[in-house]
């Protein structure tokens, strides 16, 4: 009988003590649910321009309108003649239909124009060939020897330089953004005596591609921003 009630009481408080035992892990693991830390990590690459749009406008003005059709067609061949000279394939330069203004036809017109017509013409040349049509750019005042006068960059014929290959650095520089926000979480969990654990929430990145200045368009600024959140352990 001794034997059974040592068993009994034996058996009790062991019971007594896992079951506080596990009341305070239950505890620990609730309070250590709120102990978190968000942190921003980033990635940010300097890269060349890959993809070149160039409008090249040209404009003719005049009374007679078959004759400033002549003149436009002469002007687009001297242009497109430099553009393949210099580099340009075929199949990179397109050509718009030309466009016709006639300044009689507004309702606002004084009818004291020099001349009644003006015919602006677009040749555009897209091309991944960048620095060629760089070259290009600059040396476009050769077309003034020729008789050709090209139209300054308007907003709506801005030369434009993008980055298309932007999705093969995308994996890499995620990566880059997430071990930059571990080093931040680390330190901050060593300031705060805590161990780093595991990863709660981590967004996708917010990316962004922008020009490096705006005196050189053709080198271009990737960036990714991504927020991590890791829980805190002792």
């Amino acid at each position: 009988m001794k034997e059974k009630m040592i068993i009994s009481s034996a058996l009790i408080a062991l019971s007594v003590f896992c079951l506080g035992w596990f009341i305070k892990a239950g505890i620990d693991d609730f309070a250590s649910k709120d102990r978190k830390v968000s942190v921003k990590g980033l990635s940010e690459q300097e890269v060349p321009a890959d993809k070149v749009t160039w409008p090249i406008v040209s404009k003719e003005v005049g009374n007679d309108l078959p004759g400033l059709y002549d003149r436009i067609a002469a002007t687009q061949s001297k242009i497109k003649a430099f553009l393949l000279k210099g580099g340009v394939k075929e199949d990179e330069i397109s050509l718009n239909a030309p466009q016709v203004v006639d300044l009689t036809a507004r309702e606002y017109d004084s009818g004291n124009k020099a001349y009644r017509y003006i015919v602006t013409s677009v040749l555009t040349v897209t091309s991944k060939n960048v620095d060629v049509v760089r070259k290009l750019i600059a040396k476009q005042g050769d077309l003034l020897k020729e008789g050709v006068a090209i139209t300054g960059d308007s907003y709506d014929n801005q030369v434009q330089y993008e980055f298309v290959a932007f999705k093969e650095m995308k994996p890499k520089m995620m990566q880059e953004a997430i071990e930059n926000a571990q080093t931040t979480a680390e330190q901050f969990a060593k300031n705060s005596h805590s161990k780093l654990n595991k990863i709660v929430t981590a967004d996708q990145g917010q990316f962004s591609i922008e020009n490096r200045d705006e005196y050189t368009p053709w080198i271009k600024k990737v960036r990714v921003v991504t927020t991590v959140t890791y829980s805190l352990k002792n």
